[in-house]
């Protein structure tokens, strides 16, 4: 996938809903709060198609995704396509949309990225999610997204709803963010490993097939 090929999705392939996804990416190069990205020429980093099947709200673009404008494109989207059981090019089609929580890098912390800005969950995502019609499974990745779209319905933290995932089924899947800066957590809970991707790889390959 080119570093062009993810403003080439967000634009061509709504079919006929492409001026309101049109519209919605402007909004966000004009927002205010996103003025330093389109200063540097940086646009919204999300891949969207309304004929997609499965969706994926992670966290936000690391700095490596923003420098390729490619969803995904470091050790942790090579974590999260192992998962699935796909490969890259499946990954980069029009059957999965990416939709994270940030469309932007939010910059470093003291230990990993800064969180995702709140705002563009809540001003934007709904919008989006209503030009695709088609999903069939949402994978919520982190505790962002989790704790975002779960709600109250949530365990009382992500290992225990990462746990009890069949418990948001057929809608949700919530599992762990794939970085490398879990591997203690995976390393505590070999499960997930072993009984969680498992069934995920399962459904995922069901609705694309």
């Amino acid at each position: 996938m080119k570093k062009a090929d993810t403003i080439i999705n967000i634009k061509e392939n709504c079919d006929n809903k492409n001026t309101s996804l049109e519209e919605i990416i402007e909004k966000l190069k004009k927002d205010e709060r996103n003025k330093k990205f389109s200063k540097n020429a940086i646009p919204p980093i999300l891949q969207i198609d309304s004929g997609a099947k499965i969706l994926i709200i992670g966290q936000a673009p690391g700095k490596k995704v923003e420098e390729t404008l490619i969803p995904f494109n470091d050790k942790s989207g090579d974590k999260l396509i192992s998962w699935l059981g796909i490969n890259k090019e499946i990954f980069y089609s029009k059957d999965i949309a990416i939709m994270p929580m940030d469309f932007y890098y939010p910059g470093k912390a003291k230990t990993g990225d800064l969180p995702p800005r709140a705002f563009i969950a809540q001003e934007y995502h709904q919008d989006i999610i209503r030009m695709m019609p088609n999903i069939k499974l949402t994978i919520l990745i982190g505790k962002y997204s989790i704790f975002y779209y779960l709600k109250n319905k949530a365990k009382n933290n992500l290992t225990e709803t990462v746990k009890h995932y069949k418990d948001y089924l057929p809608e949700y899947f919530p599992i762990v963010h794939p970085s490398p800066l879990n591997f203690r957590w995976q390393a505590k809970n070999p499960w997930f490993e072993n009984e969680v991707v498992p069934k995920l790889q399962e459904i995922v390959k069901r609705i694309l097939n």
